[in-house]
């Protein structure tokens, strides 16, 4: 895929959606950083569910520390794997209050060294808390990046990396929320909304998905617009 393209296809997505952020409801770095550490192999519906009953009993590391673990996991039992992910945000808490004043750390490396904050989830807080260019390369950024070509790769670090080097820096704050939305809503995993797409026509994908029966396809209807006006008019 050209510059070009990439560059039409993030000024569609910003016209589209000019803040785009994560759908999951926080409102200060600690909030964010939990929420993201209990949403691995979770929903962030669910997350979001939870969160709401947690936040406001504790929604400090200190607090949380106060809850204790037994009381945590009451709250958080509707997520997946929430016994390993109470330990983890346990020890987090911990950390937070004994190395940084129990506040969240803007810093990669001191974020990966919490309990359960990998990669990605230090690249979700950088971006969505601090506002670092960071690219959180997740199962949905990971399958629109190489169905579209906009920066294909065998592994989640080198679509990160294609992806820095070739988003347009105007972009590059927000590009990961655009395609998260994209790959969750539009571009699914099975069967591609490929007739709903805002941008069909630069996607290098080519086994598109067409409209099911009954739906108006908006690139076809676009064709014929577009042929119908290049008819000169009876004299």
């Amino acid at each position: 895929m050209n510059s070009a393209k990439r560059y039409e296809i993030f000024t569609r997505f910003r016209a589209a959606n000019p803040t785009p952020t994560t759908e999951l409801e926080f409102s200060t770095p600690f909030e964010l950083l939990i929420a993201v550490l209990l949403s691995a192999q979770s929903t962030d519906v669910g997350v979001n569910k939870a969160m709401r009953r947690l936040f406001p009993v504790a929604n400090t590391p200190q607090a949380i520390l106060d809850l204790g673990i037994d009381e945590l996991k009451t709250y958080i039992a509707t997520i997946g794997l929430y016994n390993t992910k109470a330990k983890n945000v346990i020890a987090t808490c911990q950390i937070l209050v004994d190395q940084h004043g129990g506040e969240v750390p803007p810093v990669r490396e001191a974020l990966e060294a919490l309990p359960g904050v990998g990669r990605k989830t230090a690249n979700v807080v950088l971006n969505t808390a601090f506002g670092e260019p960071t690219m959180a390369v997740d199962t949905h950024i990971f399958r629109v990046s190489n169905r579209t070509k906009i920066a294909p790769g065998k592994n989640v670090d080198i679509v990160e990396q294609k992806l820095l080097k070739f988003v347009p820096k105007e972009f590059l704050h927000d590009a990961h929320h655009w395609l998260i939305l994209h790959g969750r809503y539009t571009c699914v995993a099975r069967k591609p909304k490929c007739w709903n797409c805002l941008i069909a026509d630069l996607c290098e994908f080519r086994d598109k998905t067409p409209a099911p029966s009954g739906v108006l396809d908006p690139a076809a209807v676009a064709a014929a617009a577009a042929a119908e006006a290049a008819i000169p008019a009876a004299s």
